[in-house]
């Protein structure tokens, strides 16, 4: 059997918490809770969990200042909390490199499926071999490994299943639709401004002048597509 897989739950509302952790639990996670922003960089320090449900809206040391300081040196899966009316919340929190999110009041269903659906594409499924190369671009897959011209590149769980998905596919255009569902691998709402919000995270580590991308390209109008092997090269 796989080890139990650690969820941390920080929300200063201890009903939202408990009501997490229960489903949660009932799922098959251990889960640990805090109530604030520094308990939960402590438990993730020390206890190294396998992802964090984080509510943007903590008192003191917000979710949005947690997300960025767990992002200095962390690829840990972050599936957001927000309230309904903080729309400029959700994308700067995807921007800052969390993966997901949730509005509150949320399905606590719905929430654990949103874990298994960024823990899955953040585990190693697929054989040790399993190596994509687009031009100078090289993505170890069960490792979330990738390279760029030699170089490594650090990339969230999120960020390297767009890249995995577009460079294994040079020169197909990809809706942000499409690129939605290869990344969740399960039907959710479709918020479409997220993957813009991912893709400029992973140009931004990628590309050697974000503003001019060589690799990840836009389709105006359409969405995204990886440059073709013979415009990569060079």
């Amino acid at each position: 059997m796989p080890p139990m897989k650690t969820i941390l739950v920080v929300d200063d509302e201890p009903k939202i918490a408990q009501l997490a952790r229960d489903y949660l639990e009932h799922a098959g996670f251990g889960v640990l809770t805090a109530g604030d922003g520094p308990a939960a960089l402590t438990a993730v320090r020390q206890r190294h969990p396998d992802l964090v449900v984080l509510d943007l809206g903590l008192p003191g040391l917000d979710g949005l200042d947690v997300t960025r300081q767990l992002r200095r040196d962390s690829t840990i899966p972050i599936v957001m909390l927000t309230a309904r009316d903080d729309e400029l919340d959700k994308l700067l929190g995807l921007e800052l490199g969390a993966d997901d999110y949730l509005t509150k009041p949320f399905s606590p269903r719905e929430l654990v499926a949103r874990v298994r659906a960024v823990l899955r594409r953040s585990e190693t499924a697929t054989a040790p071999s399993d190596l994509i190369r687009a031009g100078d671009v090289v993505l170890d897959v069960p490792r979330m490994r990738a390279e760029v011209g030699g170089r490594t590149v650090e990339l969230t769980a999120t960020e390297f299943g767009l890249l995995r998905t577009l460079a294994a596919s040079p020169g197909r255009i990809f809706t942000r639709s499409q690129l939605l569902d290869e990344i969740r691998g399960v039907a959710f709402e479709s918020y479409e401004r997220a993957i813009d919000s991912h893709i400029k995270n992973l140009r931004r580590k990628l590309e050697p002048d974000p503003r001019e991308p060589r690799y990840v390209l836009t389709v105006y109008g359409v969405g995204y597509r990886f440059a073709d092997d013979r415009s990569v090269r060079g």
